[in-house]
């Protein structure tokens, strides 16, 4: 984990204060998946006791997809309930909906109006999807998703940005804009975030193609892992996982000679809290087959209790739904006063008290 200063997470912050830390996650299906919870949730989780953590369900980020309405709705609450189910603590870190949140619209204005057109058009990202959606499919939104991005992080003067390898241009991005707005309007405007990214269990691969992150969008997501599905589906995708083309029955880990033994040491340390060498160690030899069945038992005693816990939240809407009410608030009362800030160095006449 990477070292961060004592420094306060926001200008005139008392001494001391913890830095806060700000990540989220797009309600693009109804389950994430394993590689969501090993890459990105426990990590989140182990933050909270050294940080001001603030952990929120990105559903305006979600629209650049055009979801059904009602399918966004029960999606929001079901990733919700999964931060929860996999340690987000409402006591320790703020937790809550986007979209609740209207400063994180209004502080992204504030930077589009800074951030230059062919900046934006170089996103690495943008250029990806664009291609394979076509003119027709490339909306505004997508076109404008990282500086949304920039501004969730902004709005709340994060010192830490958890992120992924393939979110690292925009966390640039969001740095390039913060030191842009501290020449532009003076020192203390805007926080300049570091990244977080954890290599030790961050890159969980498919199970059908371990060359590449688990993600739907490989092989009809035949290599994926589902938080919510049944978990007899997912050992079976466990067994069904692709190995290595060799015959020596070698258990090691080597992410490029071995790729998709590789990948199952690493789902099975991570689900089990053991060792990666002592795993490998104990099937070296046996044949893969044995590695495959005790991985399955393994992941199906860890879905069984994060899907009860995950289930008890969603059981109760209302109850939920006062957890992220009450995130949203806690969120407000930091966003508000950076987005004060912001507008007051722009030039932005204040509202009059009435």
């Amino acid at each position: 984990m990477k070292t961060m200063s004592a420094s306060p997470s926001a200008p005139g912050a008392p001494s001391g204060t913890r830095p806060r830390i700000l990540s989220g996650m797009q309600p693009t299906d109804s389950s994430l998946h394993l590689g969501n919870y090993l890459g990105a949730l426990t990590q989140w989780v182990a933050l909270q006791d050294d940080y001001q953590a603030l952990y929120c369900v990105v559903d305006l980020h979600a629209l650049t997809v055009n979801p059904e309405p009602a399918a966004l709705r029960e999606r929001t609450r079901a990733t919700a309930a999964q931060y929860l189910a996999g340690g987000v603590d409402p006591a320790r870190s703020a937790l809550f909906v986007q979209s609740h949140v209207p400063e994180h619209t209004e502080v992204a204005w504030l930077l589009s109006c800074q951030t230059g057109f062919g900046e934006a058009s170089r996103m690495t990202q943008f250029k990806d999807k664009s291609a394979r959606q076509g003119t027709d499919g490339t909306t505004v939104g997508l076109f404008t998703y990282p500086v949304l991005m920039a501004a969730d992080i902004l709005v709340y003067d994060a010192a830490l940005v958890p992120v992924g390898e393939d979110q690292r241009q925009h966390l640039e991005l969001t740095r390039n804009l913060a030191e842009r707005l501290n020449a532009r309007f003076g020192a203390g405007t805007a926080v300049v975030p570091e990244a977080h990214i954890v290599t030790a269990t961050a890159k969980i691969q498919d199970l059908q193609n371990p060359t590449a992150k688990m993600s739907k969008s490989n092989a009809g997501g035949k290599g994926v892992i589902w938080l919510l599905e049944n978990p007899k589906k997912a050992a079976k995708a466990i067994k069904s996982a692709v190995t290595d083309a060799d015959d020596s029955y070698a258990v090691y880990f080597d992410r490029e000679k071995k790729p998709g033994i590789s990948n199952l040491l690493s789902i099975y340390s991570a689900v089990t809290g053991r060792e990666v060498d002592d795993i490998a160690a104990e099937y070296d030899g046996r044949g893969y087959g044995y590695l495959k069945v005790d991985l399955a038992d393994a992941v199906v005693a860890f879905l069984e209790p994060f899907q009860e816990r995950a289930n008890t939240y969603l059981s109760d809407p209302a109850e939920l739904d006062k957890v992220l009410d009450d995130g949203a608030a806690r969120a407000r009362e930091i966003a508000g006063g950076v987005k004060d800030r912001l507008f007051d160095r722009f030039g932005l006449l204040p509202r009059g008290v009435r």
